[in-house]
């Protein structure tokens, strides 16, 4: 049976993980229904969609809390082969918007696959390594197949074109691998043939992406064109000050200056209205999140659950780090989303999945035994 009734399951329930998340969701949707952004004056506000999505990951996140990790453990390389044919779909006859091919369209639903395998690669490695236990640090002949499990997505997903979402992968993948104990010498190799592939990979990047990258190290120079995010955002965030300038009357914000400010730059909507005590208090959240996270896969019974609960707190942390990191302007505009605050429906949905499998591995640490 998929699920086996256990009073300890209730009784161990996690609320501080679901305390925590579920707070950050609510100042999401507070913070989308001060962008004031609609698709049209018929259409849903942009917030009750976001409480919808909600709603839905929660029925997701329930699923993935009650059914035992070690199954889903057994369907990991099933569920990662489901998320490869959908990359491939979408390469076939995927919905474009934006100049970008991501989306599986349902009508008016859309699927955005690329947010499945974020869960479906850790999934599929924590199987992997489980299976494939050793005593001594990975050396890279050990790491081929892993390699390719993470490269096949990424060169699909590169293809839509999505940097951050290939970024994402790779990123959270090699924080896994350096986390269960690589050779320092294959690190070396690693990094070196890195640095070596960096320039020919520069060709492959479309001409937007290319300018993204050379725009960071100097937004000015183009503050009309690729630099206007940039510039825009730290202009919310500054004009923000200590306190900020309140709920709603965000300059920057209401006057429209900010761009995808409902998405990608939905933290300078915030740091506006709540200025550098709200932002700090929205980091200290995030943090505490992250290190619960930690915890959880330090005291899980078995290495299964350690690495799917340490791959799905890298996988928030990179987020965060790396979205605040982008609207303040000290890393390169990628197209990262703020976890559960930036408005966005596979995304709510993948990463609340995610948080029921946490606190899977978290109540059955008082159930299974070592």
């Amino acid at each position: 049976m998929f699920f086996k009734y256990d009073r300890r399951i209730f009784q161990n329930f996690d609320k501080t993980l679901f305390a925590l998340v579920m707070s950050i969701c609510a100042i999401g949707v507070v913070n989308i229904y001060s962008t004031g952004f609609s698709l049209g004056e018929n259409a849903t506000p942009l917030y009750l969609k976001q409480i919808q999505w909600i709603a839905f990951g929660l029925f997701f996140m329930m699923v993935a809390f009650l059914i035992d990790y070690r199954y889903f453990n057994r369907a990991a390389y099933g569920l990662y082969a489901f998320s490869m044919a959908s990359l491939v779909a979408v390469a076939l006859f995927g919905h474009t918007a934006n100049g970008a091919q991501r989306w599986i369209s349902f009508g008016v639903f859309l699927f955005q696959p690329s947010e499945l395998m974020k869960i479906s690669i850790i999934l599929a490695l924590a199987r992997y390594f489980d299976d494939h236990k050793s005593h001594e640090p990975y050396r890279l002949r050990e790491l081929l197949v892993p390699f390719g499990m993470v490269m096949l997505p990424c060169a699909l997903i590169l293809k839509q074109p999505d940097l951050g979402t290939a970024l994402m992968i790779v990123l959270v993948s090699a924080s896994i691998v350096l986390f269960i104990g690589m050779n320092w010498k294959s690190i070396v190799i690693a990094v070196a043939s890195v640095m070596v592939l960096m320039p020919p990979a520069w060709h492959f990047l479309k001409d937007y992406q290319k300018n993204r990258l050379l725009t960071f190290l100097s937004p000015e120079s183009d503050p009309l064109g690729t630099g206007y995010h940039i510039i825009q955002s730290m202009i919310a965030i500054g004009s923000g000050g200590f306190l900020g300038k309140g709920f709603l009357k965000g300059s920057q914000t209401q006057l429209k200056f900010l761009p995808e400010q409902q998405t990608d730059f939905v933290f300078s909507v915030f740091a506006e209205e709540w200025g550098f005590l709200g932002g700090l208090a929205l980091m200290v959240i995030f943090t505490s999140l992250i290190i619960w996270g930690l915890k959880i896969a330090l005291h899980s019974k078995d290495l299964l659950g350690t690495i799917l609960a340490f791959g799905i707190t890298a996988l928030i942390a990179w987020q965060v780090l790396i979205n605040m990191g982008m609207v303040l302007g000290v890393l390169p505009v990628v197209g990262i989303p703020l976890p559960f605050i930036s408005y966005g429906g596979s995304a709510v949905v993948s990463l609340m999945a995610a948080i029921g499998l946490l606190m899977n591995v978290s109540v059955r640490r008082f159930i299974l035994q070592r």
